[in-house]
């Protein structure tokens, strides 16, 4: 995971939901200025439990941070939004 790119891939294959979900956390508290994206990638067809862990936990306003989710490029991406590009 690069802290310092504009956009911050996560790769949450091989993790449980609740590692990934801390992972994500981590990510999102080390995001400094420059990044403005949070790329999750936790896969289809078995990474759909990940999805909806990471949508609840950042939906609604939970984390200040995140203006955001959104799917990313396809159904096995989820993109945390931390400030318009």
């Amino acid at each position: 995971m690069k802290i310092d790119s504009p956009i911050i891939e996560l790769d949450t294959h091989g993790m449980n939901t609740e590692q990934a979900v801390n992972a994500a956390r981590a990510a999102v508290a080390k995001a400094g200025p420059s990044v403005y994206r949070i790329h999750i990638i936790h896969g289809y067809h078995g990474g759909t439990r990940i999805r909806s862990a990471i949508r609840e936990e950042f939906s609604y306003g939970r984390e200040p941070k995140v203006i955001r989710v959104s799917m990313g490029d396809n159904e096995g991406v989820t993109d945390l939004i931390l400030r318009e590009y």
